[in-house]
């Protein structure tokens, strides 16, 4: 089973269901796949994968962060930067929209 891992930080978002969304960079996963959510190395539960969208960085909303478990889009930046280093407004990102799912 594919998975989709977070940092710690993050477990209480998606246990919480505040996470509805990741942005990532790459990904090999496709709407309908089946993942375990890991969260600091510890399973959160399964999620379905509602869908993928690939936008560029100055394309991303208030809207789009918040879904991510953000304040704002602000906050959502900071914590990219954090994760892959220099991004620009014209960088392409995957944002992956899953939904828990109980097994």
């Amino acid at each position: 089973m594919k998975q989709l891992n977070f940092k710690k930080e993050y477990k209480e978002r998606l246990l919480s269901g505040r996470k509805l969304t990741t942005i990532r960079m790459n990904t090999n996963l496709k709407p309908k796949d089946l993942v375990e959510i890991i969260a600091g190395g510890e399973s959160c539960g399964y999620a379905r994968i509602k869908s993928i969208v690939r936008k560029r960085i100055s394309e991303i909303s208030n809207k789009d962060a918040r879904r991510d478990g953000f304040k704002n889009k602000k906050e959502l930046l900071r914590a990219l930067k954090k994760i892959y280093g220099r991004i620009t407004p014209e960088t392409k990102v995957y944002i992956i929209r899953f939904e828990k799912e109980d097994l």
